[in-house]
């Protein structure tokens, strides 16, 4: 109960009524006002149709009436007199029968004979012999034709007044009035309007039938909710799917896209999809196979799509146990794996200076132990060499062939990395960059996966020399330098009948074993340089050969590799990656090139 002297808010007592309610009835109202207003009009003009034709009889039947030879002699008999004979001389008179016999044979309500003052000489009533007619006669008298609506003596009439000349000469000597009953008339037009009420009740009947039809329906599509949440959903929808980064593909149940954000657009390099049919959409297979009807609720995949790595997954929408369709959600994992792939460098390199700092350590000793004893000579000696070769060295043949700070540190750890897995990294008598790296990231997705390859490849391969050959060429431009990279391992090569093109595909690989997650940007290829034994994933030369496509390059597989050794050869070029001669080497990078390290 509601607290004495408050009043309960009429809303909070009857709750409003739902939109398709609203609709619904508004639209029963307008089919109904509809319906009356066309029943109406039909009437309406029905009922002045029949009258019109009660007009156009009582004019012909007049005419007949007033051009009959005898009457126009009587009348002219009459007006020719002194005065109008008395009622009871009109009432045996011809006028008074032939007027009479004329109303009885065609139904009408009067035939009336005047003379030319308007006094009745012919009347149904005969006490209204000799008197003035009711409605006005002077237009006839005149000498026209009228036809009247009115209401006389003999009650309401659809009428005509037609003059009556004298035979032989244009004189008007009186006029003959007839009528028709106006009951008769709406006699007639209840006749016709049944079957136009009729037709009425029916489109009533469909019309709300319609209304129900279409009342559900629109429940169906607004899913039951009301405009006002409509409204807000689609605020949110549009500052969901605009403000997050992830890719968002709405597929509706019907199979065509629904949504397609603008962060799907940029990672997939595609323009807005709505509403294309998702099976010919320009997307990745693998996106349409998450969605198959066969298809359950999977983990989330990884591709790569437009030069990035992407993890997708796909949900299905639903509603009220409604079937809405699918939901694809697209993650870009490109600088996430650069970055691993960077730290994973970093890391490499400081698990070497952690190796080495035992024989940093040794050689101090060594030194101190030498000069304890005296023997300053072979300490200096001893200093000088160290001093020549660096204290830190890191496993790659003529390292020294790459000026650029960068590729040195990145190309050691991973000659660290290549060691420790019996592997021999080298660089080729050819390598000579003379430029700096100003795209390292792409430089080092490419280079990595080449090297991490060409080193599997080595690994998995039969020849007992395990090794993995390095040259870098920087050609020099005036928009930034084109690096060309080529790697040669002495693995078996692609297995036979491989197509050189298909270990670019994505997902290719021939890694043994279980599949693992495998290092960041791992690719794959077949025999020579394939996937990482411990679970390629196929992505890494797809990505690479994408990432170099899109500045301009390539990445190709020079030469299959023949089994026993050498293994396959592959080239990337990469433009405007490098810039200039390298001025000079920024402060502590020649520490992890392993260069004048005076820790």
């Amino acid at each position: 109960m509601p607290e004495e002297g408050r009043t309960v808010p009429r809303s909070a007592r009857t709750p409003p009524l739902r939109f398709s309610t609203q609709t619904l009835l508004l639209q029963l109202g307008v089919v109904l006002l509809v319906v009356l207003l066309s029943a109406a009009v039909h009437a309406w003009l029905t009922y002045e149709r029949v009258g019109r034709e009660a007009e156009n009889q009582a004019l012909t039947l007049a005419r007949a009436v007033a051009a009959d030879p005898s009457v126009q002699a009587d009348v002219l008999a009459i007006s020719a007199g002194a005065g109008t004979p008395p009622p009871a001389v009109l009432r045996a008179g011809p006028l008074m029968a032939a007027a009479e016999a004329i109303r009885t044979r065609t139904g009408a309500l009067f035939v009336v004979i005047t003379d030319e003052t308007g006094l009745r000489l012919a009347h149904p009533d005969p006490d209204r012999l000799g008197e003035k007619v009711s409605t006005d006669p002077s237009q006839a008298l005149a000498g026209q034709e009228v036809t009247t609506r009115n209401t006389g003596t003999l009650g309401p009439s659809a009428g005509a007044k037609v003059p009556v000349y004298a035979r032989g000469a244009g004189t008007v000597v009186g006029e003959v009035s007839v009528g028709y009953s106006m009951e008769s008339v709406g006699q007639s037009v209840a006749r016709d309007i049944g079957p136009v009420g009729l037709t009425a009740a029916g489109a009533l009947l469909a019309g709300v039938l319609a209304s129900f039809l279409l009342r559900r329906r629109l429940q169906r599509l607004t899913l039951g909710l009301e405009p006002e949440e409509i409204s807000t959903l689609v605020h949110d929808q549009v500052a969901v799917l605009q403000g997050v980064d992830d890719g968002v593909i709405g597929v509706s149940a019907d199979g065509r896209i629904s949504v397609f954000n603008a962060a799907a657009q940029r990672l997939l390099e595609q323009p807005d999809l709505s509403g294309t049919p998702w099976a010919d959409a320009p997307v990745p297979g693998q996106l349409r196979a998450l969605t198959r009807p066969d298809a359950a609720e999977a983990d989330a995949i990884e591709l790569v799509a437009g030069g990035s790595v992407l993890v997708a997954s796909a949900r299905k929408a639903l509603h009220r146990s409604e079937d809405l369709g699918w939901v694809v959600m697209l993650r870009d994992r490109t600088e996430l794996q650069q970055l691993t792939r960077q730290l994973d460098a970093v890391g490499t390199m400081s698990t070497a200076l952690r190796a080495q700092r035992h024989e940093f350590a040794n050689q101090l000793h060594t030194i101190a132990g030498l000069m304890s004893i005296g023997q300053h000579q072979q300490a200096r000696d001893y200093l000088a060499g160290l001093a020549a070769t660096g204290p830190l060295k890191f496993p790659v043949d003529q390292a020294e062939l790459l000026q650029d700070p960068y590729l040195q540190a990145f190309v050691g750890a991973k000659g660290v990395e290549a060691d420790e897995r019996g592997v021999t990294l080298r660089i080729g008598p050819e390598t000579l960059v003379r430029g700096q790296v100003t795209e390292p990231q792409d430089v080092t997705t490419v280079l990595g996966n080449l090297i991490d390859n060409a080193v599997n490849a080595a690994v998995s391969g039969s020849a007992p020399d395990r090794w993995v050959e390095l040259e870098v060429l920087d050609e020099p431009h005036d928009d930034g330098g084109t690096l060309h990279i080529v790697v040669a391992d002495s693995g078996d090569g692609l297995a036979a009948g491989t197509d050189a093109e298909a270990v670019f595909a994505e997902g290719f690989t021939t890694a043994a074993g279980p599949v693992v997650p495998a290092p960041a940007a791992a690719g794959g290829r077949s025999g020579g340089q394939s996937g990482a034994r411990s679970g390629g994933q196929g992505l890494g030369l797809a990505l690479a050969r994408k990432l170099a496509r899109r500045r301009g390059g390539d990445v190709r597989v020079l030469e299959p590799g023949t089994p026993g050794g050498p293994g396959a050869v592959f080239m990337a070029s990469l433009p405007r990656t490098t810039a200039g001669t390298t001025p000079g080497t920024p402060a502590g990078t020649q520490d992890l090139a392993g260069k004048d390290n005076d820790a």
